[in-house]
């Protein structure tokens, strides 16, 4: 059984949650996401596979 994860929806999903506990945090996620999106859309995931 093989188990494909990718980065955004996991990081959609950190980043939401983290947002709905502590909503003061908003600002430092969305920037940290934006930036992540970002280098992986510049040098892509290359070999990384999570199995």
């Amino acid at each position: 059984m093989n188990i494909n994860l990718e980065l955004a929806p996991l990081a959609s999903l950190i980043a939401g949650t983290l947002i709905f506990i502590v909503p003061r945090l908003l600002n430092y996620i969305v920037a940290i996401y934006l930036i992540v999106i970002g280098l992986v859309g510049i040098f892509g995931t290359g070999n990384i596979h999570i199995r």
